[in-house]
């Protein structure tokens, strides 16, 4: 991970219980969890973290949006990367247990739709084509039956598994339904295992976070996708403009409200949003607009518990809309 900035190192982490100085040493664990989109954020976050906390561990672990909102809610992890907003069950689930949380914006990211490097003849997808290709129940078996200009050869499929957020958001924004999907594809929880298989098969298919396709540009030809505007490559303008549409979407961590009462919990989180702005980019994702990171760490400070995603009144919104405080 690139050096740690100077300014970075003499920063004062300041939260609720009032400043943290950088340079105070404190113990204890960290544990997070979830989404494998998010994760090249928070790993580059706690590489950095280290450098002025050291004795204070930071454990992440990769078990997909839904399999991290599984144990963050029952109170087993601190900090739940998540590609997605919470769902109400999860919400049900975190109530029943006493959990509240804290939902802080990280970046943008857009999911990319890849083929294999060898691939000479895939130009766009359109949704539609996208649609007939993943919805439950799909017949399209070949690259011909999605164009009939297209070879005879049989595509291989690649995806997050069901627990992932990334899984969830793409079957909603082509599908009509998070979740509804065909069952026939090699699905996993971990991106690097999806960007080996599409780098692997000549006639593969797949789509991940925008991370894994700018860390693999030798091995993935990135599909532009055509929403009815044109076909649109995803980039860090495009993402953040909103023109890649519909896979563009904000990403998050969802910290728990107690575990930030702890001094490594709450400076961990500081130094995240601190440092969001830059190592999001180096990762290759999008930074947010410095207010919404603003917002984000005043949203922390406060502690201010919930989700802002409560409905298809949100949707649409822009994210200084939706977490603007009283």
């Amino acid at each position: 991970m690139k050096q740690v900035l100077t300014a970075i190192t003499v920063l004062l982490l300041v939260g609720a219980a009032g400043p943290i100085q950088a340079a105070e040493r404190l113990e204890g664990k960290v544990r997070v969890d979830g989404s494998s989109t998010v994760f090249p954020i928070s790993e580059a976050v706690a590489e950095e973290f280290a450098g002025v906390q050291p004795r204070v561990r930071v454990t992440i672990g990769v078990s997909g949006t839904g399999g991290g909102f599984k144990q963050f809610c029952v109170g087993e992890t601190d900090i739940n990367d998540a590609s997605r907003p919470i769902k109400e069950s999860e919400k049900a689930k975190a109530a029943e247990h006493g959990v509240e949380y804290i939902e802080l914006p990280v970046a943008f990211d857009g999911i990319s739709v890849v083929v294999n490097k060898s691939n000479d003849f895939v130009d766009r997808l359109t949704v539609e084509e996208l649609h007939r290709v993943w919805e439950p129940g799909s017949k399209v078996t070949t690259w011909q039956d999605v164009r009939p200009e297209w070879p005879a050869e049989e595509i291989a499929l690649y995806g997050p598994g069901t627990d992932s957020g990334t899984f969830d958001y793409f079957t909603e924004a082509i599908n009509g339904k998070s979740q509804a999907c065909r069952a026939d594809f090699t699905a996993s929880e971990d991106d690097n295992v999806l960007v080996q298989g599409v780098a692997g098969d000549p006639n593969s298919l797949g789509f991940f976070g925008f991370a894994y396709y700018i860390e693999n540009t030798d091995l993935l030809k990135v599909v532009p996708v055509d929403a009815g505007k044109g076909p649109v490559v995803p980039s860090h303008d495009t993402i953040n403009n909103g023109s890649y549409a519909p896979l563009s979407r904000p990403i998050f961590i969802y910290v728990s409200r107690s575990a930030a009462e702890r001094p490594e919990v709450q400076a961990f989180v500081d130094f995240y949003l601190e440092t969001a702005t830059t190592l999001s980019a180096e990762v290759g994702y999008v930074s947010l607009p410095a207010d919404v990171y603003d917002l984000a760490r005043r949203r922390f400070e406060q502690r201010v518990t919930g989700t802002v995603f409560t409905g298809e009144d949100t949707m649409g919104k822009h994210l200084v809309e939706l977490y603007a405080l009283p």
